[in-house]
């Protein structure tokens, strides 16, 4: 299965995390809404997502290791929509620059708002909600 997927994430405190070896963000803690794609395997890219032990390879993975994982949604497509996502929420709820989207033209993939804000925007997506025993 091939498409976009979208990771509701709570971080318990405000934290300062290392992104990557150069970067130090400030994180507010409440809930955020990460945005992606595999164009290969979306259950595989989830599952690596949810796993503890993993290369830091993605933006996604520092802010992992402090925050966790509360739902996941995903829509399958022949085609990346990540960044048409991204797009419809930065409109909506409080984008963290740079964040996720080193490789495209978005501000963003990664956005920060209130539980039921961010609840009303999903459901008025077209997507699934992905079932795991850690979700």
């Amino acid at each position: 299965m091939k498409g976009s997927y979208i990771l509701i994430v709570k971080l318990k405190d405000d934290l300062s995390i290392s992104i990557g070896k150069k970067e130090k963000r400030k994180f507010f803690k409440g809930s955020y809404v990460y945005i992606g794609s595999a164009v290969n395997c979306l259950e595989k890219r989830i599952q690596r997502h949810l796993r503890d032990d993993k290369k830091m390879h993605w933006h996604i993975d520092y802010l992992l290791k402090y925050a966790n994982i509360t739902d996941i949604f995903y829509k399958e497509s022949t085609y990346k929509e990540e960044c048409d996502i991204a797009k419809g929420l930065d409109k909506n709820l409080m984008s963290i620059k740079g964040f996720g989207c080193s490789d495209c033209k978005c501000e963003s993939h990664l956005f920060y708002g209130s539980k039921e804000r961010i609840r009303r925007i999903i459901n008025k997506l077209e997507v699934h909600r992905f079932c795991n025993e850690k979700t």
